[in-house]
């Protein structure tokens, strides 16, 4: 590999980003969400071999992040996981890496296995631009297999729509004290109608749950941790409903309003991620 070196990583750092930035081998498992980040926004995902390494030199790789140095590497596919088209046998990319406690160069340890995010450099067959800084992550076979639970669910007919913003809400008051229905309605990136139900009946929990469609199931349960599902909905919404959902709602029924959705709120819990979103 030595020998093409400079023209290898030349002909990359005009065709790609360079802050591409590897985690550490010792980091700890990406959470849920940060799988789905990085598999939803990257029109390849394959699990890689490293093969080969080149550490280059400040005239080769200007304007590294401090503390870094830009390594241009070489691996073998060893599965596709999404990408239509295929890829060859064997790709390259360039990736900047954090020195060690010591300050000296990272060690790319040769036949590590990685998992990356990326998308073809156009008109270069076998050379990938990683999705973001982070978009390669140590292969784990249980990280793997969640990672194709999330494309399997993303690619099939009744998949969830990505959550742009909160419509309207709605509350209305049940015959007797303490029962009552709040509806409220989000936005998606296909126009595909989703609403958040929510049941009060005196002397029971509220119960809640999602419509996919404009039929509402007031006996379909929550959404499970760490689906898609409740990765669109517990990573999207906002702590509070904004005020322009409650524009048509008078004072009581907006406190109501905000109460079920509360409800919708902690049922879910949080949005756990290990990394910063890009």
């Amino acid at each position: 590999m030595k020998a093409r070196t400079f023209a290898a990583a030349a002909a990359l750092l005009i065709a790609q980003a360079v802050d591409s930035q590897l985690l550490s081998p010792g980091s700890q498992a990406p959470a849920y969400a940060d799988l789905a980040d990085l598999a939803l926004g990257a029109p390849v995902a394959a699990h890689l071999r490293l093969r080969d390494s080149d550490l280059l030199d400040a005239q080769q790789a200007p304007n590294v992040p401090q503390g870094h140095r830009r390594f241009l590497i070489e691996a073998d596919v060893v599965a596709l996981i999404r990408g239509s088209g295929g890829l060859p046998a064997r790709v390259s990319y360039l990736v900047d890496l954090p020195n060690d406690s010591r300050g000296r160069p990272a060690r790319v340890e040769r036949r590590s296995e990685v998992l990356v995010f990326a998308s073809r450099v156009p008109n270069r067959e076998g050379e990938l631009r990683l999705a973001a800084p982070d978009a390669q992550i140590p292969y784990a076979p249980e990280t793997a297999e969640r990672l194709r639970a999330i494309l399997r669910e993303s690619s099939a007919a009744n998949a969830p729509p990505r959550i742009t913003g909160i419509g309207r809400a709605f509350h209305v008051e049940g015959s007797i004290r303490g029962e009552g229905e709040t509806q409220i309605f989000l936005q998606t990136a296909d126009q595909r109608p989703i609403s958040l139900n929510i049941l009060r009946r005196p002397g029971q929990r509220p119960r809640w749950s999602v419509a996919l469609s404009e039929i509402v199931d007031e006996a379909a349960a929550p959404p499970a941790p760490d689906t898609l599902l409740w990765y669109r909905l517990a990573c999207t919404l906002p702590a509070r409903l904004p005020r322009q959902s409650l524009s048509e709602a008078g004072a009581e029924e907006a406190r109501a309003i905000q109460a079920d959705y509360q409800v919708v709120v902690e049922g879910l819990g949080r949005c756990v991620r290990a990394r910063a979103r890009r």
